[in-house]
């Protein structure tokens, strides 16, 4: 349930035109939903800003619909990652307005613009890290956040970085990505201020050892202050990006 509908609910109780057994028929799924297979955590908006995110990884076509018209109903935007076009197609029946993206295998439903949070850059090494270039960006726009994507600027030629440095210090936040050696976060923290969120991807031949490889090389990182997510996690990037960029905006507990 996000802010605005909490504050217009209660606003109707003060001037009388919402009778209490109405407010709490509306408010009854608070603080989560029980459905047959999964709780839906409706209190999450009011804690941190963001509804809850559907995992879509081994979920049923029928499992994601459900929670997607559950959170749908409390007046949720909804965000299905790391899911098939199986499950779109279902959903797509029963929300219209859902969108798919091919390369990062992910499902919006934006029913209410999200409040505007600050502009982020994702940064691609390679075009076969698009994926979880890709679920960064589209998650990090789910957020709020104006994003500005950069692709194919890895290490092997860094004059494509350079090239691209006025429009990456328009960004208040990057989000870095790379598979192989992961080596571009180092490089791009050595030159830019920002905060730095790098994320390690599963791109490589056999001695990246799955991701393995680029994960360590971002924690050994020689530049000072970047942070790493796990192997592949460009959501996770995201979310950590909203946090940082919405410091001191939530209402306090």
């Amino acid at each position: 349930m996000h802010n605005d509908r909490l504050r217009n609910i209660l606003s109707q109780i003060a001037n009388n035109e919402l009778s209490i057994d109405d407010a709490i028929q509306r408010l009854r799924n608070l603080p989560f939903e029980q459905l047959s297979e999964a709780k839906i955590d409706h209190h999450r908006e009011l804690r941190q800003g963001t509804p809850e995110i559907i995992f879509g990884q081994n979920k049923t076509p029928k499992q994601i619909v459900a929670i997607a018209q559950s959170l749908l109903k409390a007046d949720s935007n909804v965000l299905c990652t790391r899911t098939k076009y199986e499950a779109y197609s279902t959903l797509k029946t029963e929300a219209p307005d859902a969108v798919y993206d091919e390369v990062a295998h992910t499902i919006s439903i934006i029913r209410h613009p999200p409040d505007m949070i600050g502009k982020v850059g994702v940064l691609c090494a390679g075009t076969s890290d698009m994926p979880v270039a890709r679920e960064a960006a589209i998650a990090c726009e789910f957020f709020g956040a104006q994003v500005v994507q950069i692709n194919d600027i890895g290490v092997a030629g860094l004059h494509r970085l350079l090239a691209s440095l006025e429009t990456i210090n328009t960004c208040q936040l990057l989000i870095v990505i790379a598979g192989m050696e992961g080596a571009l976060p180092s490089v791009v923290g050595g030159i830019c201020a920002q905060p730095i969120i790098a994320v390690p991807t599963s791109v490589g031949y056999g001695a990246s050892l799955g991701g393995l490889t680029p994960l360590l090389a971002m924690l050994n990182s020689c530049a000072s202050g970047v942070t790493v997510v796990n192997i592949d996690n460009g959501f996770g990037a995201a979310a950590a990006a909203h946090r940082i960029l919405t410091v001191g905006r939530h209402e306090k507990l």
